[in-house]
């Protein structure tokens, strides 16, 4: 089977179930787990935005004339707080407008322990699964994305806004109850969340005291001792048994890769 790849799509069920786009086709990957597969990269790569073929790959994904033209590939999508919609310098407003100003979720998330991110609400579970955490709980509900930035920066002097992507592959996640852990951060950030809140509307900034931790259960049937990660730009062929999938990466018992990260590359897939 020959396509491009493109992030997995993932549902949240009892286990997640997790299928590889390619082109026009759909691989039910959770079906191959114990299987051997091949991914070969015929050496051709697609802008993920506007098609085109190119020597390089940035942002996940896009050609360099897409990479320093869209919004969307700004450091403000990885830094909300730096957002250049709110100050009035953003690329793109009307997508500005449509991605950036709509309602965002602060949450904390197991992956490689306890960590702090955001996400809009339309992401919720896929974020979460897509940074292969293992529990997820919502703890502000915001209007805006750079509202959800200006808090991630305050919770995170307390709590890692970052996966040490090896540690979340092992499973090496810690036993803390997320509930505890957000009492006591809104506890230790207390002063400065008040003074966030007093500069906005009492409807901007929404305390979730009473949501439910989400549990969420990966298809691997092996964790790695060791990671190693494969590169399709250094390594065309990729094979091996699969043994898990995890966030968005495939666990074989060569190595493991990160679908995402490879969006656009063209690759012959056998099963």
């Amino acid at each position: 089977m020959l396509g491009q790849l493109r992030k997995m799509i993932v549902d949240l069920g009892e286990t997640v179930g997790y299928q590889l786009p390619l082109t026009d086709e759909r691989v039910n990957l959770n079906a191959l787990i114990g299987r051997s597969i091949v991914l070969r990269h015929t050496g051709k790569i697609f802008c993920v935005h506007c098609g085109r073929q190119t020597k390089k790959s940035f942002s996940q994904g896009h050609c360099y004339p897409c990479f320093i033209s869209l919004a969307r590939c700004d450091m403000c999508i990885m830094k909300p707080e730096q957002c250049h919609f709110d100050q009035g310098t953003c690329r793109e407003p009307e997508w500005g407008e449509a991605f950036c100003m709509q309602s965002h979720f602060v949450y904390l998330a197991k992956t490689s322990g306890v960590k702090v991110g955001i996400t809009r609400g339309s992401q919720i579970p896929t974020r979460w699964i897509d940074q292969g955490a293992v529990q997820a709980l919502p703890i502000f509900k915001v209007k805006s994305r750079h509202l959800s930035g200006l808090i991630e920066v305050i919770l995170a002097k307390h709590v890692k806004d970052r996966t040490n992507w090896q540690r979340m592959l092992k499973n090496q996640v810690g036993d803390e109850d997320l509930r505890v852990v957000r009492d006591q951060l809104v506890l230790d950030c207390q002063e400065e969340l008040a003074a966030l809140v007093a500069s906005y509307d009492q409807e901007a900034i929404e305390y979730l005291e009473t949501e439910a931790v989400v549990d969420i259960h990966f298809p691997v049937a092996v964790y790695p001792e060791k990671v190693k990660s494969f590169n399709l730009d250094k390594q065309a062929e990729v094979s091996g048994k699969l043994e898990g999938i995890k966030g968005q990466y495939l666990i074989l018992d060569t190595g493991v890769i990160n679908i995402r990260k490879f969006s656009g590359y063209e690759v012959e897939w056998e099963a």
